[in-house]
């Protein structure tokens, strides 16, 4: 599952965007990768978080992605498990 966010720009700044990952891993786990940077910049991790429960593993997803949206973000996209969001 994936999402892209981005942050309106404040002032004269490029604007921020963001993007949260959940993947299965290789031993039947579960894998949360938060990226965040400025639109036409490299990104950086900012996290990865590992899960043994895939409930586990979208609660957390969606967790970030509800603080993400307090904070002024806006999903610009997402693919996969669409209908949980």
């Amino acid at each position: 599952m994936r999402l892209l966010r981005q942050h309106p720009p404040a002032g004269g700044e490029a604007r921020r965007c963001g993007q949260l990952t959940l993947q299965q891993d290789m031993r039947g786990g579960w894998l949360l990768v938060r990226e965040s940077g400025h639109i036409g910049q490299r990104s950086t991790t900012a996290k990865s978080e590992q899960f043994f429960d895939q409930g586990e593993a979208l609660a957390a997803f969606e967790r970030h992605r509800d603080q993400n949206v307090k904070r002024g973000f806006q999903v610009m996209f997402v693919q996969g498990e669409a209908t949980r969001l």
